[in-house]
């Protein structure tokens, strides 16, 4: 029985492994995580070798690993945890300041569930880390959802709203763009995230719809951050959505907790950014 995310007791303390060659950075991050997710256990260490030994020591929720260490690629040991540990849903996540370029040639591989920028700062790293270890502190937002098939839209809608996020759903990428235009209009965007299938029925595809929302809308990927759903694992046809604007992918079958996790560390990082420009 592998230890799945969450399904620990609850008021269970979550533990969190820290890997990062340099103390300072694991420092930084720990004193952030700490006031973010209250009662949290951090374990650092600098090296892969270090982080396998805790990894075969206990059980952990939550693993981040900078991408370079100093006896063996960050890669090299989130490919470890997969195949050595019994803990085979446990988020690792990838922190550096390269991710865009790696992201784009989609060379992060399969052992990482997600990547984050450290140019975002620390305290976005411990929100993204709350929102893995702790996502029920519920969330505000409009989603606009564009999904053809009613019986993935109904289950998916159903999931957002249950984390308190407001759902308008629509079948095309052609009634979404509809939905935006009409909100210009009013002086609004429309929503505050876009969540898309690739494939839809109708001319336009996922893909079609965030080059329109970012070319015809001139919305930015901050402005009015998309994520698109896809079942193709190709990394060229990936870094295409991600080229044509996409802030980030959500692979297929959709894995609730990575999907709501990924939802609301966009918005978030939406609502700060749009913060940062009012004030």
């Amino acid at each position: 029985m592998g230890h799945h995310i969450g399904s620990g007791v609850a008021g269970a303390t979550p533990r969190i492994l820290l890997v990062d060659g340099s103390k300072v950075v694991r420092q930084l991050i720990a004193r952030v995580v700490t006031a973010e997710v209250p009662g949290v256990e951090i374990v650092g260490a600098s090296t892969g070798t270090e982080a396998q030994a805790e990894l075969q020591r206990g059980v952990f929720d939550f693993v981040t690993v900078a991408l370079r260490l100093p006896d063996m690629d960050g890669l090299e040991l989130a490919r470890f945890v997969r195949e050595a540990t019994p803990q085979i849903y446990m988020p690792i996540v990838v922190v550096s300041g390269d991710v865009e370029a790696r992201l784009h040639r989609r060379e992060l591989g399969e052992f990482v569930t997600d990547y984050f920028d450290k140019s975002l700062g620390f305290g976005a790293l411990a929100e993204f880390i709350r929102g893995y270890v702790r996502p029920e502190g519920g969330a505000e937002g409009e989603v606009l959802y564009v999904e053809d098939s009613r019986v993935v839209a109904l289950a998916t809608r159903r999931m957002m709203e249950k984390y308190g996020l407001t759902v308008h759903h629509v079948i095309s990428a052609e009634d979404a763009l509809d939905h935006l235009r009409a909100a210009k209009l009013r002086g609004e965007v429309g929503a505050d995230v876009v969540l898309t299938d690739v494939s839809l029925k109708g001319e336009l595809t996922g893909g079609d719809l965030v080059e329109r929302i970012r070319n015809e809308f001139g919305y930015g990927k901050g402005q009015l951050p998309t994520l698109i759903m896809t079942g193709d694992e190709n990394p060229a046809n990936q870094a295409a959505l991600l080229r044509a604007g996409a802030n980030d992918l959500v692979e297929k079958p959709v894995e609730e907790k990575l999907l709501i996790t990924k939802l609301l560390f966009q918005l978030r990082v939406a609502l700060h950014l749009r913060d940062r420009v009012e004030h």
